[in-house]
């Protein structure tokens, strides 16, 4: 069952402190996960972007809860109106919600539930900007998220979750979100993708994630933070449904991790880190809509199947030429479409419902439901996105120009780089912005004064060595960069370093010094342009 209201006892609830307290742990699971998110996607995309990435999950926290207060709660779980929409003006500033008021016919209070909802609420758009990383505008995306929140989200979780919903009415079974988070979102980013367009130098680039221990992190904290997402989505602990729901998520994760990672070896010959978070993180997904309708069995199944689909279509933007970044489209697209057709497979009719799937001798009846609900969620978000970018697009641009995609979004946007190369230690010293410098640096070697130096390209500089020198200069440069080595380097500049922002040093300038002394190296510099 999903996190939506079921009547599923005669007598008058009363509030339960057991379940409120587990409700309320769930939630801040399910909080957790946001950041999570934020990390996994922020260790797949390169340096220069890891800030914005992590950005734009952080700002749905903001801007989907206040909208959550204001309305979205209302419209997603208000008093149904024609099975599309709740009304707005319900529990509006969640006022006249009694403390102990309970929701339905649950034992966990309105505001609990309604916080626990908020959390799919926040997370569902932050999938999105998975596929657009490296390229949109800071506003432009907090905008979209503002207005895809308002007429998609909440309009789509009362279709799902509610009572009168009219996808709920049909009986489709979403458990924790298949249909409402994850085709919702994978729809909308393809929709978006169509409107954004590629990267520069998408197909011919190396576009490889900067930290997959950063990956690794935030797909663990994913899978423990969907313990709450799915067992939490019972609303009780009472009955052994949010136990068996638990179960599954554990097993066909597991199950999806090790499907991705045996087609990984069969088609590319290697087990990769960047596969086993991905399947994880493809049976998590998955397993959302089918945690309290399947067998711990039957979600070996699910994870196997989803691990190994997910793997095959995540190749498929290179075939067909759509630039979704960080395979938002192959992974929570093509996984919740699978988790929610394989309810009706392998329903069991033992769990949450007495719903029985094709092969547990239900027929065809709860698989027919099931694509109903995947088909109408899919077309309806796909459509609608694709009209909200246009818009933001025309109104205002969606995508950043093209020098400030070259430098990288964390500049342009954020005026900050997510690592300071030559703040500490290390002889490494990283220059990324644009300006005019010209000033005295010692890296190991020979530390004399003077020269001059231009650089429009992303530079590290690694030496060590031995020297001593002094050195006179005047410099300006844009970068949050600090010209120091320490180790076995000794020197000494004198001048002015003004430096503003981070991470490129387009600068033109010469710098003057005078050396004085001998600066004998005993040592080795290396220099990498990325």
């Amino acid at each position: 069952m999903p996190p939506g209201i079921m009547t599923l006892a005669a007598e008058e609830a009363t509030l339960s402190p057991a379940n409120t307290g587990f409700m309320l742990i769930c939630t801040a699971l399910v909080m957790l996960m946001t950041p999570a998110l934020a990390f996994f996607y922020g260790g797949m995309v390169r340096v220069k972007s890891v800030l914005n990435m992590l950005m734009m999950s952080f700002i749905s926290l903001g801007i989907v809860t206040v909208l959550w207060v204001l309305y979205g709660f209302g419209v997603a779980f208000g008093q149904d109106s024609g099975g599309f929409l709740g009304r707005p003006g319900d529990f509006a500033g969640l006022s006249g919600i009694g403390l102990t008021e309970l929701w339905g016919t649950t034992s966990i209070p309105v505001y609990v539930f309604a916080v626990f909802q908020l959390m799919f609420a926040v997370i569902t758009p932050a999938l999105i900007s998975g596929a657009l990383a490296d390229r949109v505008k800071f506003t432009a995306w907090a905008l979209f998220i503002a207005l895809w929140a308002t007429v998609v989200y909440f309009p789509v979780a009362h279709w799902v979750w509610a009572e009168g919903g009219w996808l709920f009415d049909l009986g489709v079974i979403d458990f924790a979100g298949g249909t409402a988070v994850h085709i919702n979102a994978g729809a909308a980013a393809l929709g978006v993708i169509f409107v954004v367009g590629r990267r520069i130098g998408f197909k011919k680039d190396p576009m490889r994630p900067h930290s997959l221990p950063l990956v690794m992190l935030g797909a663990g904290l994913l899978w423990f933070g969907w313990f709450g997402f799915n067992a939490g989505s019972w609303l009780n602990n009472d009955d052994g449904v949010g136990a068996v729901a638990f179960v599954n998520t554990q097993v066909a994760t597991a199950a999806a991790m090790l499907g991705w990672l045996g087609y990984e070896k069969i088609r590319h010959g290697s087990f990769t880190t960047l596969g086993a978070a991905s399947g994880a993180v493809a049976g998590l997904v998955a397993i959302t809509p089918a945690c309290g309708a399947v067998s711990p069995l039957g979600a070996i199944g699910v994870g196997v199947i989803a691990g190994v689909l997910c793997a095959m279509a995540v190749g498929l933007k290179y075939r067909f030429g759509y630039d979704d970044s960080l395979d938002v489209v192959g992974v929570h697209l093509v996984g919740g479409v699978a988790g929610s057709l394989l309810v009706g497979l392998f329903a069991t009719g033992g769990v949450q419902s007495d719903a029985k799937g094709l092969f547990y001798g239900g027929g065809l009846d709860q698989l027919g439901k099931q694509a109903v609900g995947v088909v109408s969620v899919l077309l309806y978000s796909f459509v609608v996105s694709f009209l909200l970018a246009k818009v933001i697009d025309v109104l205002m641009g969606f995508r950043v120009s093209e020098d400030e995609e070259v430098a990288g979004v964390d500049q342009a946007a954020h005026a900050e780089t997510a690592y300071d190369f030559g703040g500490t230690g290390g002889g490494v010293v990283a220059r990324a912005g644009v300006g005019t410098g010209a000033g005295a640096a010692s890296a190991a070697g020979p530390a004399l004064g003077g020269g001059s130096s231009s650089s429009s390209s992303r530079e590290k500089v690694r030496g060590k060595g031995r020297g001593r020198g002094h050195g006179e200069g005047r410099g300006a440069s844009r970068g949050s960069d600090q010209d120091t080595d320490e180790g076995t380097s000794k020197a000494r500049n004198q001048g002015e370093d003004t430096n503003q922002g981070e991470d490129t040093n387009q600068g033109k300038g010469a710098g003057q010094g005078k050396g004085q002394g001998p600066a004998p190296a005993s040592g080795s510099e290396k220099r990498v342009d990325a």
